[in-house]
């Protein structure tokens, strides 16, 4: 990633938010870098270097500034393929892909070479995979010792570190301190039974619309949105739990409440979180691109999904009905199929079906429920497809290859494909050009037609599709797209 000193420097002399994750800075006089936000003390240029990643800034020796805490930076959505590809492979590199395995093997479930995999990551990040895989868990290990009361043997295996000698020795080498004086300097919330932690952001976001769109698609039992929050059921391995977020009042962050239950799942957990609230996105660039769509509510953003499971199974059940009856009938398959579960909200009730107990079901106890019996031996062909590994959901999957795999299942057509891609794949280009509602708003019958007026919008489509929805809902909420 080329950086320009002078436009970077300029960003930090105005704390700017827009840049913040995008590009740290060195400061030679103090030895630390920061985000662009930081409050400290002007630095003066001829002090600055600037790095396209915390982990850039670490390699040339750098320590994370105390004040404006790199390791909440948010991420980076990139337009190119080769920045695609490395936000792609950061993102796995977070769920711990290279906790267990290798370079090789993350470079293979990506569908490219291993050459091109570290050739990408140090084209966008300016380092080695395995560094960036370093950076990551260290950074995560400083978050959880100054935010929570974890004991730092529970940090050091949270985070990634398989012993706690090797946590404390690589700590100590990259910040020339060592664990327990970090704790010691922190006062961490009293231990509650919950965890707290904090998601940043590059305004604007549009938290309201956000909450609307997942109010509207709440899976019963599963999730709630009130007027200013998200809360869900959680099964992470083999943990469970619950959480809820909510917008900070004094930062551009969301703001994470967990069970304690699921600080093993911490990493994988906030991971999937910034996916769903598309944290990384760039609003300014993507708004951009969609023009006058964009002119109203440049916050707006991509809706994805906690589970792209939960989300595929979703949307085969509202194919071709409203909103409010696919979210009946999935309400009733998680009453039959979810395992239940204690939350302090009497809301939660039930775990999200898993692929496995799914995949037991026939499709008579499926369409007993009200689901038609096509849709059903769907949602089975689903959960057998994701099972035995031909059809992954995770971050960094092959798009073309996921949908082609997707549209191989009876009763999984383009438009279905395409909802599953914008959703639960992240996939920020897609279009279901054949619904209806796109249709209504956009004032064309012609899918052709509706599709060349589309192309002005790339790479950035999914972003139009939910600003088009929106733009009906006013008029019609409960007709048009069932999605």
């Amino acid at each position: 990633m080329k950086l320009n000193p002078e436009s970077c420097y300029q960003a930090v002399l105005t704390h700017d938010p827009r840049f913040d994750g995008v590009f740290f800075v060195g400061i030679a006089t103090t030895g630390i870098y920061c985000r662009t936000v930081c409050s400290a003390r002007r630095p003066r240029r001829e002090n600055c270097t600037f790095y396209p990643s915390a982990a850039a800034a670490e390699r040339a020796g750098y320590r994370p500034c105390l004040r404006c805490r790199p390791e909440m930076a948010p991420g980076r959505a990139r337009a190119d393929a080769v920045g695609r590809l490395a936000a792609a492979a950061a993102a796995r590199i977070e769920d711990g892909a290279l906790t267990e395995g290798s370079v090789g093997s993350l470079a293979s479930e990506m569908g490219v070479t291993d050459r091109h995999l570290r050739r990408a990551l140090r084209s966008e990040f300016g380092v080695a995979p395995i560094e960036l895989a370093q950076t990551q868990r260290l950074l995560f290990a400083r978050r959880l010792l100054r935010d929570t009361t974890l004991p730092i043997t529970e940090v050091a295996y949270v985070s990634g570190f398989s012993s706690v000698r090797r946590f404390n020795a690589l700590f100590h080498a990259r910040y020339r301190t060592n664990p327990t004086t970090l704790r010691k300097s922190q006062t961490p919330a009293a231990q509650t039974g919950t965890l707290i932690c904090e998601l940043s952001f590059r305004p604007p976001l549009n938290w309201d619309a956000m909450l609307d769109f997942l109010s509207d698609r709440a899976l019963p039992g599963v999730e709630w949105v009130d007027r200013d929050s998200y809360y869900r059921t959680v099964a992470l391995r083999e943990h469970r739990g619950w959480i809820a977020v909510s917008r900070s009042s004094t930062r551009y962050a969301l703001r994470v409440e967990l069970s304690a239950s699921l600080a093993p799942a911490l990493p994988p957990l906030l991971a999937r979180l910034r996916r769903l609230f598309d944290l990384g996105a760039d609003p300014e660039l993507i708004a951009e691109r969609l023009g006058g769509l964009a002119i109203d509510d440049p916050g707006m953003r991509l809706p994805g999904a906690f589970s792209g499971f939960e989300t595929a199974v979703r949307a085969i059940i509202g194919q071709q009905i409203s909103v409010r009856a696919a979210n009946t009938l999935a309400g009733r398959l998680v009453e039959s199929m979810g395992a239940p579960i204690e939350s302090p909200f009497p809301a939660l009730t039930r775990l999200s079906p898993t692929a496995e107990r799914i995949a037991r079901a026939t499709p008579g106890e499926i369409s007993a429920i009200g689901i038609v019996t096509s849709r059903a031996n769907a949602i089975i062909a689903l959960a057998n497809a994701v099972i035995d590994r031909s059809l992954s959901f995770g971050p960094g999957v092959n798009i073309e290859r996921t949908m082609a795999r997707l549209k191989q299942i009876p009763g999984v057509g383009d438009w279905t494909a395409e909802y599953i891609a914008m959703r639960a794949l992240s996939w920020p280009d897609a279009f279901p050009h054949t619904d209806l509602g796109i249709r209504k708003a956009l004032g064309e019958t012609n899918p052709a037609r509706v599709l060349e007026m589309a192309e002005a919008w790339r790479p950035w489509r999914s972003y139009a599709v939910i600003r088009l929805w929106r733009s009906l809902k006013p008029l019609s909420p409960d007709t048009g797209s069932a999605m």
